[in-house]
């Protein structure tokens, strides 16, 4: 399968009956901040608090019968792991989660709640852990950001977006593992192929910046530190060729900027995002001038958090 906009159509027909078709809101203040033109896309209100149920769902239910039967299993510190959880439930079958041991209490017990295992393990070592358990309990290995099925589904919130509307100037998508970004870019770009497509990034882990920029794709931060902890993981090999194809800019932030950004929505939009996802408001704050008059599509990744970075 390769991702162009038919799959992502055919993902959202697909998912359709099993996640929300979430809201898109606009906001006077931050219009005025930025003389521009923004519409928020609120994937914090998407089943399972995140954008993840997209792709987690139609990746699940794209698997043959057969292979679906004995269960999935996946790596992921916390939106991702919670959605394939989600997935295999509407769907009956077994899922197992390799978390990372600093992943966020409030999404393990998510994860629990949707009837996962849990395989704890150093966040260096997710993939050998997610290789160990596939070989002791069998199944098919789901990853969450580098395959093709997933950056299909997760197209489907930008496809959204634009269907409610219409066409935008620039598009502005978190980066970590790139599904999301990857997927937003698909869509963007078939539907408006002037628009400029940005991904989000904390300058602690600014590896899919670095990939861009050098044209060879960069290993990830080896301890990443940053409070955005859906953004932890580095850029794929299917999306980084995804980012290069369609022109997509990468825009970096600091902490400071990515905690104003989502306790700004909080108070003034009356919204619970994540700090990942106040990454897209905190890289059109660094460089205003840029955006004036334009309209802008921003996608709000998820709402999952343990309130922790309110505290910085």
């Amino acid at each position: 399968m390769s991702v162009d906009l038919s799959a992502v159509q055919a993902a959202a027909e697909r998912i359709r009956p099993f996640v929300h078709r979430t809201p898109v809101l606009t906001s006077s203040t931050f219009d005025a901040e930025l003389g521009a033109h923004l519409f928020f896309k609120c994937e914090n209100l998407q089943k399972v608090g995140a954008f993840k149920a997209r792709g987690a769902v139609n990746a699940v239910l794209s698997l043959p019968e057969a292979e679906r039967a004995e269960g999935v299993v996946t790596h992921s510190s916390g939106n991702h792991a919670a959605a394939l959880a989600y997935a295999a439930r509407i769907c009956g079958v077994r899922c197992t989660v390799v978390m990372p041991d600093t992943a966020p209490a409030i999404k393990a017990t998510a994860v629990r709640g949707y009837g996962a295992d849990i395989v704890w393990c150093k966040n260096a070592e997710r993939q050998a852990t997610a290789d160990r358990v596939l070989a002791e309990r069998g199944g098919t290995f789901v990853h969450p950001f580098d395959r093709d099925e997933i950056i299909a589904g997760q197209g489907t919130a930008a496809l959204e977006l634009l269907d409610e509307v219409g066409a935008v100037d620039v598009m502005v998508a978190p980066v970590g593992g790139g599904g999301l970004l990857g997927g937003t870019a698909i869509v963007t770009k078939s539907r408006c192929p002037e628009a400029r497509v940005i991904g989000a990034e904390p300058e602690a882990v600014d590896d899919a910046y670095r990939s861009l920029q050098s044209g060879v794709r960069q290993p990830a931060v080896p301890t990443p530190q940053t409070i955005a902890d859906g953004l932890l993981t580095g850029l794929g090999e299917r999306n980084f060729a995804i980012l290069q194809e369609r022109d997509v800019e990468i825009i970096t932030v600091d902490e400071p900027a990515i905690v104003a950004a989502a306790r700004d929505v909080l108070e003034r939009m009356k919204i619970l995002i994540e700090p990942s996802a106040g990454t897209v408001l905190a890289v059109l704050r660094r460089e205003p001038e840029r955006w004036r008059g334009l309209r802008i599509g921003l996608v709000l990744s998820g709402g999952n958090t343990d309130f922790a970075w309110l505290e910085r």
